[in-house]
């Protein structure tokens, strides 16, 4: 009796994990014209820019002036989200907006079929805030 619910708690853990994991891979701008890829690095999630139309363009709209001149590629534009199961969300995270240099309280889920990215902006609680489509590659 030990052996199966053992084995049933193992199996849970890696249902678990692989749904967490659901949301690594390269994804398309909601305009199309880049392509992020979500990492995870230890518990946390990340997404960087790895490709745009304009591969040359910087950070110009940056706060920060000593940033406006690094380039956009390479860039982590989704930081530090963690995986809530409860909601299959992933949540406490931030997005950068490099087009308004602006960075928004952000959680993220996706579509049932798996094929589509929400990300959900806010500034304070998300109920006040913006979602945008990204589609998986």
């Amino acid at each position: 009796m030990k052996k199966i619910i053992a084995s049933i708690a193992a199996s849970f853990f890696l249902l678990q994990l692989a749904a967490q994991d659901q949301i690594i891979g390269k994804w398309w701008t909601p305009k199309k014209d880049g392509q992020i890829e979500i990492y995870k690095s230890g518990t946390k999630y990340f997404g960087k820019l790895i490709w745009g139309k304009d591969g040359t363009k910087k950070d110009v709209n940056n706060p920060k002036e000593e940033l406006r001149t690094r380039p956009l590629i390479g860039m982590d534009l989704f930081t530090n989200f963690t995986y809530n199961a409860s909601d299959a969300q992933w949540i406490d995270g931030k997005i950068y907006d490099p087009q308004g240099g602006k960075t928004y309280s952000c959680k993220i889920w996706l579509t049932d079929d798996g094929k589509t990215l929400n990300a959900r902006g806010f500034i304070g609680f998300s109920l006040l805030g913006r979602t945008e489509k990204f589609t998986r590659l």
